[in-house]
C-alpha cells in the first residue's frame, strides 16, 4: 500500500472522529484546552490502537466483530446523543473543580469506542503488507484522528457561538445521525 492510500485511509477513518469533536465543541462552547486535548489523544489512540486489535486477531476475528460493530456503535451513539439531547433541554453547565467543562472519562472513552470500531477490520487489510508500513499506517491514523478531532472541536465551538440555535441539541441529533449511518451502512441500505 503507498503513502496516498494510507493518508487517504487515515483522513477516512479520522472523519467520525472530526463529526464527533464538533459536537463536542459546540457542548464546549469555549477553548478549554485540557478536555479538548483530553478528547483528541484518545481519539487518536482507539482510531490507531483498533487497526491493531485487528490486525493481531486475524482473519477469524474479522467476521465476529462485523456482525455486531454496527449494533455496538449505533447504541452507543444513540445513547450518547439522548443524553446530550436531554442536557441542552437543561440551564446547567457541568464543570469539573478547576473551572474546566466536565468531559468524564467514561464519556470519552465509550466516544472513542464507538467512533473507531470501524476501524478494527482496517487491521486485516494490512495482514499482507510489511510490518514497516503497517506502522506507520497506525501512526498516520492515530496523528490525522488526533487533528480532525483539535480542528472539529475548535469548528464546535465557533458555530456554538455564532449559530442563533440550540447547537448542543443538534449535536445530539448528529451523534444519532452518525450512528443511524453506520447502522445502515453496514445493513446494506447505502
Amino acid at each position: 500500500m503507498d503513502v496516498i492510500t494510507i493518508i487517504l485511509l487515515a483522513i477516512a477513518l479520522a472523519m467520525d472522529c472530526f463529526a464527533v469533536s464538533i459536537t463536542n465543541g459546540i457542548a464546549l462552547r469555549r477553548f478549554h484546552f485540557v478536555p479538548i486535548l483530553k478528547m483528541a489523544v484518545l481519539f487518536g489512540l482507539f482510531q490507531a490502537g483498533m487497526p491493531l486489535i485487528g490486525w493481531l486477531a486475524g482473519i477469524s476475528f474479522k467476521t465476529a466483530i462485523e456482525s455486531i460493530d454496527h449494533w455496538i456503535a449505533f447504541a452507543i451513539l444513540l445513547i450518547l446523543g439522548l443524553k446530550m439531547i436531554k442536557e441542552s433541554l437543561s440551564d446547567e453547565d457541568e464543570e469539573s473543580s478547576d473551572g474546566q467543562p466536565a468531559l468524564q472519562w467514561k464519556k470519552l472513552i465509550f466516544l472513542a469506542v464507538a467512533t473507531s470500531i470501524d476501524a478494527l477490520a482496517t487491521g486485516l487489510v494490512f495482514l499482507t503488507e510489511k510490518v514497516e508500513t503497517f506502522i506507520f499506517a497506525l501512526v498516520m491514523i492515530g496523528l490525522f484522528s488526533f487533528g480532525f478531532s483539535v480542528a472539529g472541536n475548535a469548528i464546535g465551538i465557533y458555530l456554538g457561538k455564532h449559530l442563533p440555535v440550540n447547537m448542543e441539541m443538534v449535536g445530539g441529533f448528529v451523534l444519532i445521525g452518525i450512528g443511524v449511518k453506520i447502522l445502515l451502512e453496514h445493513l446494506g441500505v447505502f
